[in-house]
């Protein structure tokens, strides 16, 4: 297969920045996940990548060599597009076979009579219906070779399209939210059939998505984007676990992390006048450098609610309580104590995540410990994650 690497790549449509001097080193047989919420230049960057869009500035390398001066047909590249993009007056078998007739392509096909045989000759080519069959077994199609699109479930439709990129055998699959338009369940089931896909064939992948589960679970490495800007290229669990900043550790993680306005002082990392953790001082870098603010982020399970009088607590009460099956997202506004969300969520509230079903009511008061260990240090002046 092959290895990508972007080389400072931009793009201006009418004096816009859609994307901004993007550099990626993406090794042969990884499984890169663009990531970001609408409008991010994800789109952009993967419509560069396949020719579709003209690069402003930078270079796009594969395998070493220079292609974003070539067009779409000579880099060797995949497309599935979000809407399947497959022809309905064909075939299952003729939509996957497609991309191979066209390398066989004579300008003399556009004849009625002429052309007509000669298609339908080419299709029953022993070379092509191989490479047809073995595609269509591998996505279990097998059965649905001989019927129309129309005919056909919205899951079902990914996995032609999914052939139809298959059966070229490219050097890189590129997928532009394929699985936007299908239902939940049918999602999950697409996402372990594309990661299965994957594993199978062995190739670079590039997918496009704004859904953080899809590239959480299926991503070797994730770029999440914002404002045509790459704010972490990194794994799914450094990205988790070690966010570079406030941005990224509000878009990862359900429910995402939160964010509490500390202060740094006399040992002392606190947070109106209560001590973060069991051993405040462990989280900083200099205990003794003086006082300093701080934006302190934990993801809600390592937190949890106790009673209002526990020791070493943050008080506060309880707002809601939302049981999701195996656990239960307890929504509690902070007594003295400031968050740092942003002003789609209330200044001093916070999310605490439960096993199982939890008692707790709204309008319950309740103590809120957490764990020193699952802390993260921001600036809140950059916003981005201090180093320890």
């Amino acid at each position: 297969m092959a290895s990508i690497q972007l080389e400072s790549v931009s793009k201006t449509f009418n004096h816009k920045q859609a994307v901004s001097d993007i550099c990626l080193d993406v090794p042969d047989g990884e499984f890169l996940v663009l990531l970001g919420p609408s409008g991010c230049g994800k789109s952009t960057l993967l419509r560069m990548l396949a020719g579709l869009e003209t690069i402003s500035a930078g270079a796009i390398h594969l395998n070493g060599r220079r292609v974003d001066d070539l067009p779409p047909t000579e880099r060797d590249m995949a497309f599935v597009f979000q809407s399947y993009a497959l022809y309905p007056n064909m075939t299952v078998r003729r939509n996957i076979a497609f991309p191979l007739m066209m390398r066989r392509f004579h300008w003399w096909y556009h004849l009625p009579l002429l052309g007509y045989l000669a298609k339908r000759r080419l299709e029953r080519d022993p070379g092509i219906q191989e490479h047809v069959q073995r595609v269509a077994a591998t996505l279990a199609l097998t059965d649905m070779l001989d019927r129309y699109p129309r005919t056909l479930s919205g899951g079902q439709r990914q996995r032609v399209a999914l052939g139809r990129a298959m059966v070229r055998r490219p050097e890189v699959f590129l997928m532009d939210e394929p699985l936007s338009n299908l239902d939940a369940k049918l999602r999950t089931t697409m996402r372990s059939e594309i990661t299965k896909l994957h594993r199978t064939v062995g190739g670079t992948f590039v997918y496009v998505t704004h859904d953080q589960i899809e590239a959480m679970t299926m991503g070797s490495r994730i770029a999440l984007m914002r404002e045509g800007v790459v704010q972490q290229f990194a794994t799914p669990r450094q990205i988790y676990e070690k966010p570079d900043n406030t941005y990224v550790a509000r878009f990862i993680g359900t429910p995402p992390m939160n964010l509490i306005r500390a202060r740094a002082a006399n040992s002392r990392l606190e947070a109106g006048g209560v001590a973060i953790g069991p051993d405040p001082a462990s989280l900083l870098q200099d205990p003794h450098s003086g006082e300093q603010d701080l934006v302190v982020g934990i993801r809600p399970n390592a937190m949890r609610c106790e009673s209002p009088s526990a020791p070493g607590t943050m008080p506060g009460k309880v707002v809601l309580v939302e049981h999701v099956g195996a656990e239960s997202l307890i929504t509690v506004a902070l007594e003295n104590i400031r968050t740092a969300h942003g002003e789609d969520i209330a200044d001093n509230e916070i999310v605490v995540s439960a096993n199982g079903y939890a008692s707790l009511k709204t309008g319950d008061p309740v103590g809120v410990a957490l764990d020193a260990q699952g802390c993260v240090l921001f600036s809140p002046e950059t916003g981005k994650r201090i180093s320890l």
